[in-house]
């Protein structure tokens, strides 16, 4: 029995969403699971495409350790498998590589097990596994959504969504940001003015990104809980915003944990957008290429 899992890229954040709000971009890893004979090995792991080199093949492989997961909570055993990873969204660069394993390691599992979870239930394991939902939600269910706990701690979804003329450019540097450093960098308490600007401008950006209005998503983008603290961990993050925004965009930020940089733009100028924030990094000495990734929707 095999079952192949195509996962999408995500955004985090995007500004003031902080560790609630992400989104699904069209960029995909696509995962493969066969369930081995009894004689075969208990696990045989082989990986292709984008960074291909640097995925394990062993039992620390992240979507193997998300689908044993899934079996110790079953209360089964894993079976043998044989997985086949095909890689398009670059490693540690703010694009959900980690949640797109955790959501195939889940999702894959629950397949070949016959189904006995829900989809709320893989929801929350992989919250559980990648600790916060911004990336894992999206890279589940598709589309924009926020994320907020209950009372009981479950977790309750909201879909924003998505005016259809903004489309979000990414550009992707040649060096890599762990989520640990970006993290280490942020301050373990913020003060109340700081607290209010951000719930303010989340508010302010979900309705910008249902009516595409250009001076709410301008104002709405900004951000304090993060972005302040990690630009100084991207060379060049002043340069290529700047380059975005004189060239027509929306604005710009920091997706997830970075050092990807992501702008959401008018669909007519998004390709222009795209040449200008490239130009603008490599003009500093700094590799990098862009893709224009519109939003992976929501399933009916």
């Amino acid at each position: 029995m095999s079952v192949t899992i195509t996962v999408p890229a995500t955004t985090a954040n995007l500004g003031p969403g902080f560790d609630c709000l992400g989104a699904a971009l069209s960029l995909y890893n696509r995962f493969q699971f066969s369930l081995g004979s009894g004689a075969a090995e208990e696990l045989q792991i082989e990986a292709s495409g984008r960074d291909a080199e640097r995925v394990a093949t062993d039992a620390t492989n992240l979507a193997y350790q998300a689908f044993c997961h899934f079996y110790q909570k079953i209360g089964q055993t894993p079976p043998p498998l044989h997985l086949s990873i095909h890689l398009e969204i670059p490693l540690a660069r703010g694009l959900g590589s980690s949640a797109t394993a955790i959501v195939a390691g889940l999702v894959g599992a629950n397949e070949l097990a016959g189904s006995p979870l829900t989809q709320a239930d893989l929801m929350a394991m992989a919250i559980d596994l990648e600790g916060h939902p911004d990336n894992v939600v999206p890279a589940l269910m598709g589309g924009c959504r926020l994320a907020a706990t209950q009372p009981d701690a479950t977790w309750t979804i909201c879909e924003i969504p998505w005016y259809p003329e903004i489309v979000p450019v990414v550009v992707i540097p040649e060096f890599e940001l762990s989520t640990a450093k970006a993290r280490s960098v942020l301050p373990a308490t913020y003060n109340r003015a700081d607290a209010i600007f951000n719930a303010a401008h989340l508010g302010l950006l979900i309705r910008g990104l249902q009516t595409g209005d250009f001076d709410w998503l301008q104002t709405a983008l900004q951000d304090r809980i993060h972005q302040p603290y990690r630009q100084a961990l991207i060379p060049g993050y002043d340069a290529v915003q700047s380059a975005a925004l004189q060239a027509g965009a929306y604005g710009l930020v920091i997706s997830g944990a970075g050092p990807t940089l992501l702008a959401l733009t008018p669909a007519a100028q998004a390709e222009t957008i795209q040449t200008a924030m490239v130009r603008s990094w490599e003009s500093a000495g700094i590799a990098a290429s862009a893709q224009i990734l519109p939003i992976e929707r929501a399933e009916p």
